[in-house]
């Protein structure tokens, strides 16, 4: 009896401290729906946006105007959080956007924004409607997007 008291024991602390490990303590985005950049402590918003669809022969390209996003980080594999009040983080995409003309775009052809595959994001929920957003890869310097799958709502970034 005693050893299955002590196991009990031991699996409430564990669990107590697996509980207290998880809660998260540190800045929170002051805009729902809005995805920020985690620079330690500080929290850079995004770029919010609205992307212009232009259909071409079965392909559709996305642009944004302005050829450079004013939200950067030098992070190579970027971190977001969101406070998600109508975006769904887990339905978020984030593409490489090609420079043209002055302005930000990405092309769908057969199904697939831009001209490579999406980015792989990790996507770990922090608890009361917020979530923590990875770039599960190394990026080259450049301009991105995060956008909501099915939405031309866009929330750009530039790595520098």
């Amino acid at each position: 009896m005693h050893t299955v008291l002590l196991g009990s024991i031991l699996t409430l602390g564990l669990a107590a401290g697996l509980g207290a490990a998880e809660k998260y303590n540190g800045p929170r985005p002051p805009k729902q729906d809005l995805p920020y950049l985690v620079h330690a402590d500080n929290l850079v918003p995004t770029e919010a946006s609205q992307a212009n669809s232009e259909s071409h022969r079965g392909s559709t390209t996305y642009t944004i105007a302005g050829a450079a996003s004013p939200a950067r980080t030098p992070l190579a594999e970027p971190i977001f959080l969101i406070d998600s009040n109508t975006i769904d983080a887990e339905r978020l995409e984030m593409y490489r956007m090609d420079v043209k003309g002055g302005r930000r775009e990405i092309s769908l052809s057969g199904g697939r924004r831009g001209s490579g595959k999406p980015i792989h994001l990790s996507v770990t929920p922090l608890g009361d409607h917020l979530y923590r957003v990875e770039a599960a890869e190394m990026l080259e310097n450049g301009e991105y997007v995060l956008t909501p799958n099915g939405s031309n709502q866009v929330f750009c970034f530039e790595i520098y």
